[in-house]
């Protein structure tokens, strides 16, 4: 199978290695074959040297792939000239429908948990942010906003019945997916209902759709109450679902519940497309330190290969992509994974090496 990989800036050209070199690995020992690379250049640096974010013709090549690995695309020095920065990726959203933004949030043992309570050890949720609408809508074609002068600016926030029934579908069938592993089972729709028309009309759809999964508990929740729930009791929360801006947001906040960024993967995924990548960014201020935690990606890697195996239907993708998440399980659990990010003494490399070594063991529970 074929993989678009954009590498793009900063240290997205090191974690979008690591994770390649991982997902390679995995794939050999569970019997696969390799997967094919087909390298497109994108991203700030692309456009500081072509004046495009992305070369020609790879926009298509992306599409034609059975999947797309992003590094990461951005930097802060290079900005179009309204002061937003470049970022082709939103394009490629909305150009492919990658509506489902998957962010899974893991607590892992010896990872740094920034609540005290024990019941923090727990925390296993997936937001799942509409990754094409909402108030993203404006960015995804650069142009989109209404610029007036140098008075006033209106971004459009735009809901839509058919993205959104495909997006509350979506998060019904992954937590039925989870309910089967052992997790409640459970969607919270995440809005402000009662406040905004279009959020409103977000809830409506979740409740229309809800009677369709009778197996699977529905709820609804504020964004702000939301917020106070994630620090007040996040190990409750199952699958949540909502608006891109809120996802945006919610899935940072999440993320630093369990170490921070760079444990943060990403799956964007469309009706023929997906897209996967660490939902950090470039890093400028650590390029080229081996300071980069590569787990993000790594995971997302996993991701990746799941994605892969429900495409093909081939049971070894799904199989590599669970020894991948064994192999981080058990690095954390032996205190063998120890970050630069979390304060440890392992830079990319090393962790990359280390995660190499435990999928090439079987990802067994080592202490030794």
């Amino acid at each position: 199978m074929k993989i678009a990989l954009i590498r793009g800036d900063g240290i997205g050209v090191d974690v979008a290695d690591a994770a390649m070199a991982v997902v390679a690995a995995a794939l050999v020992k569970s019997g696969a074959p390799a997967l094919r690379l087909d390298e497109i250049a994108a991203g700030a640096g692309c456009f500081a040297e072509t004046g495009r974010d992305i070369e020609p013709g790879g926009e298509e090549r992306a599409g034609a792939a059975d999947a797309i690995f992003l590094g990461a695309i951005g930097l802060p020095s290079i900005r179009h000239a309204d002061g937003t920065e470049i970022s082709p990726h939103l394009r490629l959203r909305d150009r492919f429908g990658l509506y489902a933004g998957v962010r899974p949030v893991r607590a892992y043992p010896n990872a740094p948990q920034r609540l005290a309570d024990p019941r923090a050890a727990g925390i296993d949720m997936v937001i799942l942010r509409e990754s094409t609408e909402g108030l993203f809508y404006s960015a995804a074609a650069h142009g989109r906003s209404d610029i007036r002068g140098d008075d006033e600016v209106r971004d459009t926030l735009r809901i839509t019945r058919a993205t959104t029934e495909k997006l509350h579908r979506f998060a019904f069938g992954l937590a039925r997916k989870r309910k089967a592993r052992g997790r409640p089972g459970r969607v919270t729709c995440v809005d402000k209902a009662n406040v905004f028309a279009s959020m409103a009309f977000f809830r409506k759809i979740f409740d229309e759709i809800a009677p369709q999964f009778p197996d699977i508990a529905a709820a609804h929740a504020y964004v702000d109450a939301q917020a106070l729930n994630l620090i007040r009791a996040p190990w409750e929360a199952d699958v949540l679902v909502m608006e891109n801006m809120f996802g945006d947001i919610l899935s940072d906040l999440a993320g630093g519940l369990v170490g921070g960024m760079g444990m943060a993967a990403c799956a964007e995924i469309g009706d023929t497309t997906g897209l996967f990548q660490p939902a950090h960014g470039s890093a400028p201020d650590i390029i080229g330190q081996d300071k980069a935690n590569p787990l993000a990606a790594i995971l997302s890697g996993a991701l990746m290969l799941d994605y892969l195996a429900e495409k093909s239907g081939d049971g070894s993708h799904a199989a590599a992509a669970a020894r991948i998440e064994r192999a981080v399980e058990a690095g954390f659990a032996a205190d063998r994974l120890r970050p630069v990010e979390f304060g440890g003494d392992m830079g990319t490399l090393a962790v990359t090496a280390e995660v190499l070594r435990l999928v090439d063991a079987g990802a067994a529970a080592e202490t030794a």
